[in-house]
């Protein structure tokens, strides 16, 4: 009996994921008393080479900012992210992404980018920059979401995946580039059809799931919290990571979200639809963060950004993520960069990406104080 006890003692102490599941089988644990590392524009794959080497002859300093590349989404998954994010493009006709400049620049062929000519097909598409960084370990977002779908259904037991959701619309005001079709209310709700038929809407966990019986979702974190992890196992949930413009435009017809399938962010910690918050600066916010998370909403923020900290190998940024409490720590290097050569590496001690949140004894489960 002693020797058994010695070997779960060393498997808790080594595998902290079976330490987190042991609290997750207990029940006790919230979804927002976690703490994941997840990865930022995780279809990214790298940019096209000779394609980079104009744009960096162009504006070195601007450009090495997109020298960065991510493992196919289900890889990362199996490495234990649970934080994804997706940049999505409108294109309601299909067509609009198939044929990017940047090619052009470089004087090669649209089909060697696009040779199943998926990109010519009705529906949103995946990419980081029209026309420029537009390689993607899933081009359409159907694709995504399949493979999402496939990876949950074969680990039923995941912790719940969050997915940040960009709806890009910025254009490069050039000649000949693409200009973005615009989010409105009509195609955010074609958005959320697209999540439904991908995902299956009985894996998404919605605003209206956190709500329940309540008036509005900071309520519903007030009086009775999230839910637990047991509770939440094997769903997603969605978040729309945008301004108040389009935040406003997707909750045009569903006050507080109702019937909606993404969160929104950084709303009032009093707005109906308040329940999400993303603090990039975990310097910068850090008490803000501190604040938010022990208010009881979750906060995404990042460990590095546009290649220059993980050039640097600063962890400052990472540091301050982790003691923050942030629910959520995005980054792009999950694994060592495969595209320069650094040692910068992100992960939680031993070497995994999911751990109890340092500020759990301050978070009761329900009953907060929103100053209101």
């Amino acid at each position: 009996m002693k020797f058994i006890k010695v070997i779960i003692a060393f498997l808790i102490i080594t595998l902290a994921p079976v330490a987190l599941l042991a609290q997750e089988l207990s029940g006790k644990l919230r979804l927002n008393q976690v703490q994941i590392i997840g990865s930022h524009n995780s279809y990214k794959q790298r940019i096209d080479t000779a394609l980079f080497a104009q744009l960096m002859k162009r504006d070195s300093t601007r450009f090495k900012g997109l020298d960065y590349a991510h493992l196919p989404i289900s890889q990362q998954l199996d490495l234990g992210l649970r934080q994804l994010e997706i940049d999505v493009y409108a294109d309601v006709n299909g067509g609009k992404y198939a044929k990017p400049m940047g090619l052009k620049l470089t004087g090669a062929s649209a089909t060697v980018y696009d040779s199943n000519h998926v990109m010519e097909s009705k529906g949103f598409k995946v990419l980081h920059v029209q026309d420029l960084d537009f390689r993607s370990s899933c081009a359409r977002l159907m694709d995504c979401l399949n493979e999402l779908q496939s990876w949950s259904n074969n680990h039923p037991n995941h912790l719940p995946i969050f997915i940040t959701f960009n709806t890009k619309m910025d254009t490069i005001p050039l000649p000949g580039f693409v200009r973005p079709e615009a989010f409105t209310s009509e195609i955010f709700d074609l958005l959320d059809q697209e999540f439904v038929v991908g995902l299956g809407k009985d894996k998404i966990f919605a605003p209206d799931n956190l709500r329940g019986k309540f008036d509005d979702l900071p309520t519903a974190i007030q009086q009775k919290g999230w839910p637990t992890i047991n509770e939440s196992k094997g769903k997603f949930v969605l978040i729309l990571d945008e301004g108040l413009a389009r935040r406003k435009t997707y909750l045009e017809g569903h006050p507080g979200l109702k019937n909606r399938m993404m969160f929104t962010t950084n709303a009032a910690p009093t707005e109906s639809d308040a329940a999400i918050m993303v603090l990039n600066s975990s310097i910068e916010n850090f008490n803000k963060i501190q604040e938010m998370v022990k208010l009881g909403f979750i906060v995404r923020t990042r460990a590095d950004a546009d290649t220059w900290t993980a050039r640097k190998n600063d962890y400052t940024s990472f540091e301050k993520a982790k003691a923050s409490g942030a629910q959520i720590i995005s980054t792009d290097y999950y694994i060592k960069s495969q595209t320069f050569s650094s040692t910068y590496e992100v992960h939680f001690e031993g070497n995994t990406y999911q751990r109890i949140n340092p500020l759990i004894s301050t978070i009761p489960a329900g009953k907060k104080s929103l100053h209101r």
